[in-house]
């Protein structure tokens, strides 16, 4: 593995005119996207489905996981982590006055399993 690579960003305080005093913060520099093509590639590899196979689970699991999420349910995905619907929200005087109108924007939230955690833990990290 040649690891996570990273930079040195440096930022300011939020909040404050002109920044404040700035500090320097380790910024995590992306490699190449890897598309659904590339990742049934690779399954097929690991199993005995060919890639155009691997692809529809792939595109299907996608569909599935939409229709749950959008049903406010929380999508596990056993060793890979867990997928769940967010809301952020205004905040209002009383509770009777919050509403579907309260709601500012919708996102997913995902809590990776523990040998994904385990495997970015054991990555390592090189300046770039």
């Amino acid at each position: 593995m040649s690891g996570i690579k990273y930079k040195v960003t440096e930022k300011g305080q939020p909040g404050v005119i002109g920044g404040g005093v700035k500090k320097c913060y380790a910024q995590v520099v992306f490699g190449d996207e890897v598309t659904v093509d590339d990742l049934s590639k690779e399954i097929e590899k690991f199993c005995s489905l060919s890639e155009p196979d691997v692809r529809a689970v792939i595109l299907a699991l996608e569909n599935v996981i939409q229709t749950k999420l959008s049903e406010g349910r929380i999508v596990r995905l056993e060793k890979l982590g867990s997928l769940y619907p967010a809301i952020s929200s205004q905040g209002e005087e009383k509770a009777e006055d919050v509403d579907a109108n309260s709601i500012k924007s919708v996102s997913v939230n995902y809590r990776p399993g523990a040998r994904i955690l385990s495997a970015m833990n054991d990555a390592g990290f090189k300046k770039v």
